[in-house]
């Protein structure tokens, strides 16, 4: 099954949980999604920053600051709501950072990086979260937002081999004559981490950022020929679509993301 037909199934069967209000956790070899009343309330996987990595890794909380929360909200499943009647966080950083998150790790859950892993299908009724339900997700909006960002990542490169790949730099290309479009920020820390040895989902998280935010990154760089394609990834002779230089506005929308997410 490809990864593609693997995610349209798993989301079928995301649907009819929602349809079903159901409650518990839905495991796969990629992580688990968990569901309150038939909406999302987290998801998780051990190749996507956590919600605890994001807050102490970006230094907005200290790492003996998280392992309170988990320590003194965790039995109850309420981790999140700890750190905010305490003072640590207010209630919009924890639902921006919940969120993201959970977004990150439910594309990968339902878009598996490497080919080997098994997609969520095992579904254990009741189970909660030790971080407690933050900003429920409707099944529809989640299922909306992993084929929208499939979209983005097809559009910038069309072959996902490189997604779990290591990032190979082409040497030398980093360095645009003049007149050339320079990598932005996010692209070029990207470029710094990889080593020819980390995969996308390693550079995230040596980095601290959103998977899909990274892979969408290596996509465009391999687009722009600053990264190599894996050779099962190599274009078709005719093919224009990772030659085509990206229009004018759409570059700047890349630049005004790239901005937003470095402040």
């Amino acid at each position: 099954m490809t990864t593609a037909a693997a995610g349209t199934h798993e989301i079928t069967v995301l649907s009819r949980l929602a349809a079903e209000g159901a409650t518990g956790a839905l495991h796969g070899g990629a992580g688990a999604l968990y569901l309150a009343d038939g909406a999302v309330v987290h998801a998780e996987s051990p190749v996507v920053p956590d919600v605890g990595w994001r807050l102490t890794a970006g230094g907005r909380l200290s790492p003996e600051v998280w392992e309170e929360a988990v320590a003194e909200g965790g039995p109850g499943y309420r981790a999140g709501s700890f750190l905010v009647e305490h003072g640590r966080l207010s209630r919009g950083e924890l639902e921006l950072c919940h969120l993201s998150a959970l977004f990150d790790a439910a594309y990968v859950l339902l878009s598996p990086l490497d080919g080997s892993q098994r997609a969520p299908e095992r579904f254990l009724k009741e189970a909660r979260h030790w971080l407690g339900p933050v900003r429920p997700v409707p099944v529809a909006m989640l299922e909306a937002e992993v084929r929208r960002r499939r979209t983005l990542l097809e559009q910038a490169w069309p072959w996902a081999d490189v997604d779990s790949a290591p990032v190979v730099p082409v040497p030398g290309a980093a360095a645009p004559g003049p007149g050339a479009t320079r990598p932005t920020c996010g692209r070029l820390a990207v470029l710094g981490a990889a080593d020819g040895v980390r995969t996308p989902a390693q550079i995230a998280r040596v980095l601290g950022r959103s998977v899909f935010a990274t892979l969408l990154d290596v996509r465009r760089l391999t687009a722009e020929g600053l990264v190599r394609a894996p050779s099962a990834a190599a274009p078709p002779p005719g093919d224009p679509r990772p030659g085509v230089s990206p229009l004018p506005e759409i570059s700047l929308l890349y630049r005004i993301r790239d901005a937003l997410e470095a402040l």
